[in-house]
């Protein structure tokens, strides 16, 4: 008798939905380090097809392994490709995160590419997750998030408009290209930098979107209270302080 499955529940989209912060972990570029990840309770795993060296077959594996633990992934693609995106949710990606997303148009090929027909141009393949679920096109069309990044300062104007495209599930607010895009490359702190990524926050809520953007731990607190409901948190930095903390108190006990 064959087996039946249902389909692999979206946490990041989930949280999100219900009212909590959405926390994905960034850079664990494979599925060890997914697997690793997965039990410490993040909701997704950023992976990176833009700057990161993934191959296809290991974005497979990455994203299975994220749904070992219940763990959203979020792919970061390179482009705006109908092609690129539908392959990259056929590779398993709970959801897509689209650079450069400034005009309305972009942000309605980005919404359209998640989605199988009527709800988009999606094309029409089933995959490993397809396997074993009933009614897997609706579950996926339900599931699947569209993550616009939003790192270039001419985007903040057009907000009030790009909030009204619907599809898109997450306006991620991105501060090092949005640095680079106002002149200040390497120096996502500059003032006029933090200035701009807090506007481009205030305008995605009050135009009923949901904000994202990347924190640390000395300005979680600060976004969380303008109302960003997904963050992603560069763990490795956890890391770091703690190695270090570590090798300060073993070299100051000799």
């Amino acid at each position: 008798m064959a087996r039946e499955r249902e389909y692999s529940i979206n946490q990041l989209k989930k949280t999100i939905d219900e009212g909590g912060v959405g926390i994905i972990a960034n850079g664990p570029n494979n599925s060890d380090m997914c697997d690793y990840l997965g039990h410490v309770g993040f909701d997704a795993a950023f992976v990176d097809f833009e700057h990161g060296g993934v191959s296809w077959s290991e974005l497979a594996d990455i994203t299975r392994a994220c749904e070992l633990w219940g763990m959203s992934s979020a792919v970061r693609v390179n482009k705006l490709d109908e092609a690129l995106i539908l392959r990259t949710l056929d590779q398993g990606a709970s959801a897509v995160m689209i650079p450069h997303v400034i005009t309305v148009a972009e942000a309605e090929r980005a919404a359209s590419a998640c989605k199988y027909p009527p709800n988009g141009v999606r094309g029409v393949a089933g995959g490993r997750r397809a396997l074993g679920v009933d009614e897997y096109f609706r579950r996926s069309d339900e599931e699947v998030q569209c993550m616009a990044l939003i790192e270039d300062y001419e985007a903040i104007d057009n907000l009030p408009e790009l909030t009204k495209v619907e599809g898109i599930d997450v306006f991620y607010v991105a501060p090092s290209d949005m640095a680079a895009s106002m002149g200040h490359t390497g120096n996502p702190g500059h003032p006029d930098v933090q200035a701009a990524l807090e506007r481009a926050i205030r305008l995605v809520i009050d135009g009923g979107g949901v904000a994202g953007t990347l924190v640390n731990d000395s300005n979680l607190d600060h976004f969380l209270d303008m109302g960003v409901k997904c963050v992603g948190v560069p763990w490795q930095l956890w890391l770091k302080a703690s190695g270090e903390a570590f090798i300060d108190r073993t070299r100051s006990s000799s």
